[in-house]
């Protein structure tokens, strides 16, 4: 099935000339099924760009999914115009009445501030334990990972004394998840992070369970049956060129960065980087949706009301 997202946000027709089905929303409202309702808290200064790197995994399911796109209302974004957030974008508040299927809370270039000192770290907390009632499943990723794992069970950062930056070899934990049927030995992730967390404090919590990790960069992606979370510590929706345009920021700005580990061929700058992470970004998204697709209610209205 498609994905439903609104008639004029931009990453339609990026999605279109790429062969993503994409359902407008009149012949959505005639098919006689309930679709999927999938909530985006877009944390992301470039908010459109990670749209449609999300939109793009979850559209590739053979169920209908329809994309509500959330911000937190007291932050002002500084790279995505107003007439943007408006047009496309909820508050946390406007949805709050509402119950997903499943919840998406990105990273956010902030990880080197302690969690405190985020500017809207009360109304993310708030956010997140609403996420208990209201969301079926949660999949937290990168600097959203780490958020949510120090709110829920404290599980700390730590500073890197070098950016972990570059594609990286990850080996499956847990061949019998049900998030990673399908996923080889061993596969290719972006990462691209000055902070990490460890798997020793991931291993004191007896409800998380290390699914995928690195012997070069650590964990990596981390399940809890407790309201059917994910934490992904990684950057594994990122484009093929999010790495190079990341790089070639830092090179421009005169930032002291080290070339993506094992991105470009030969480890050359000037060739165009390949893409060794994509179908596994498919896969892990489309495991993840046919897991909540699985075990939610029918009924909307019955989520959160056992727990998840």
């Amino acid at each position: 099935m498609p994905i439903r997202i609104p008639d004029q946000l931009p990453a339609r027709d990026i999605l279109v000339r790429e062969g993503v089905s994409v359902m407008d929303e009149h012949t959505a409202m005639r098919q006689d099924i309930r679709p999927m309702q999938i909530g985006l808290l877009n944390l992301m200064p470039n908010k459109t760009r990670t749209e449609t790197q999300l939109a793009r995994l979850l559209g590739v399911s053979p169920l209908q999914v329809e994309l509500t796109l959330v911000r937190i209302g007291a932050h002002r974004a500084k790279n995505t115009s107003e007439e943007h957030l408006i047009s496309f974008y909820q508050t946390w508040e406007e949805v709050a009445d509402r119950k997903f299927d499943g919840f998406i809370i990105t990273g956010a270039p902030i990880e080197l501030l302690p969690f405190h000192e985020v500017t809207y770290w009360d109304e993310l907390t708030r956010i997140l334990d609403w996420t208990k009632t209201n969301a079926h499943s949660s999949f937290f990723i990168c600097w959203g990972a780490m958020a949510a794992a120090w709110h829920f069970h404290k599980v700390p950062k730590y500073t890197l004394d070098k950016k972990a930056f570059g594609v990286f070899r990850h080996r499956n934990n847990a061949p019998a998840s049900t998030y990673l049927a399908g996923f080889s030995d061993d596969f290719a992730i972006p990462v691209s992070r000055w902070t990490e967390v460890r798997s020793s404090d991931i291993a004191a919590v007896p409800d998380l369970e290390l699914l995928m990790e690195s012997d070069q960069t650590g964990p990596c992606l981390v399940s809890e049956k407790t309201c059917n979370r994910l934490y992904m510590f990684n950057h594994i929706e990122y484009d093929s060129t999010s790495l190079k345009e990341e790089y070639d920021r830092d090179v421009a700005a005169g930032t002291s960065i080290e070339v993506p580990h094992e991105y470009y061929p030969e480890n050359d700058p000037g060739r165009k980087p390949l893409n060794r992470w994509r179908s596994h970004a498919h896969l892990l998204f489309g495991n993840w949706l046919n897991q909540a697709y699985q075990t939610t209610p029918y009924d909307l209205n019955e989520i959160g009301k056992d727990g998840g």
